[in-house]
């Protein structure tokens, strides 16, 4: 499942061995760099996660991890600065291919951090709190012990509700650790305009009651109201009938689905289990039988890419409001 990512193995005496040896010149590197005068624009300080890092300039050799932390650089032109990738769940946007094309793909999922080192990166930035994994070795504090800088995207510690404004603040905080802050403005400009026009098409719309299905057979996997995806429903004129859940995501059983009487299903596509396949077990679920959503073959569908905080989320947003509404996009 995508929140839970698999990782490589490293052994913990090879991890330990490479930090000693192989992060030495990125440290060395490092050193030199705080000795340098600050760049113009710098020296830029960002609290992050419980994360206070101070840089004196833009990153030079940075690592995306995660499809949409990945996004979220090249949709601020910052292919130029990007030594590697790694793990995407979906195609990448036709309009990044070409930028992305010309970097390094580090691992199909997260590189080992042997891998990670070798790549000589001053900055990772990751989209789930699973690129950081401490048992792992990629723990943040053991990224800056070797030299490396480290962002996590802000979706996974949030501070109240997570909504367009958490958008906004998450593609900004990156432009300024890049120093182009002026790029972000262009971005969210093109991003809230997606919106705008979603907002005006369903003016007065009564809200469709939505229930998100992930996967899960013996209980369902859905969307809480602690992550961007229930923010997404709303603008999108819906209601997410599990939006007190406290999480981003969480297990209900079908029962409880079935009590809160969904008008549409919201299925979230990736990974292994085709969409029609997920229909069909949810139709021939039998608690699930006097369900309005069931009874009327109400889907919609989102493909998983587009639920987490990043560029894609506009565009997700109208996805689903043609198909809660389709009348108001004729």
């Amino acid at each position: 499942m995508m929140r839970k990512r698999p990782i490589f193995l490293l052994p913990a005496v090879a991890a330990a061995a490479l930090l000693l040896s192989g992060c030495g010149g990125t440290a060395a590197r490092d050193d030199a760099a705080r000795a340098e005068p600050a760049a113009e624009g710098f020296p830029v300080t960002v609290s992050n996660c419980g994360v206070k890092t101070t840089y004196q300039r833009p990153p030079q050799r940075a690592v995306s991890l995660n499809q949409h932390a990945t996004e979220v650089m090249l949709a601020l032109g910052l292919q130029k600065s990007m030594v590697g990738t790694a793990y995407l769940d979906d195609k990448i946007l036709p309009r990044y291919q070409g930028a992305y094309d010309g970097i390094k793909v580090l691992a199909k999922e997260y590189p080992s951090f042997e891998t990670l080192l070798a790549a000589e990166p001053d900055f990772a930035y990751g989209g789930f709190a699973s690129t950081f994994d401490e048992k792992e070795g990629r723990s943040r504090d053991a990224l800056s012990k070797a030299g490396i800088n480290s962002y996590l995207n802000i979706e996974e510690c949030p501070r109240g509700p997570v909504t367009m404004v958490t958008m906004d603040q998450e593609i900004r905080n990156v432009a300024r650790i890049f120093g182009v802050p002026e790029r972000a403005d262009q971005e969210l400009k093109k991003l809230h305009g997606t919106l705008d026009e979603v907002e005006g098409k369903l003016a007065g719309v009564t809200p469709a009651k939505v229930f998100v299905y992930d996967s899960g057979d013996k209980t369902a996997f859905t969307a809480g109201g602690a992550g961007v995806g229930n923010e997404m429903i709303k603008q999108a004129g819906g209601v997410n009938l599990f939006a007190d859940l406290d999480k981003s995501f969480g297990d209900v059983s079908f029962e409880q689905v079935a009590e809160r009487m969904p008008e549409v299903v919201v299925i979230y596509d990736y990974g292994n289990q085709p969409v029609e396949d997920k229909k069909k077990f949810l139709l021939a679920n039998p608690a699930l039988k006097d369900v309005p959503a069931i009874k009327n073959k109400r889907f919609a569908v989102l493909p998983l890419s587009s639920t987490v905080l990043g560029v894609r989320v506009p565009a997700g947003v109208e996805s689903l409001a043609r198909q809660l509404h389709p009348e108001r996009f004729k």
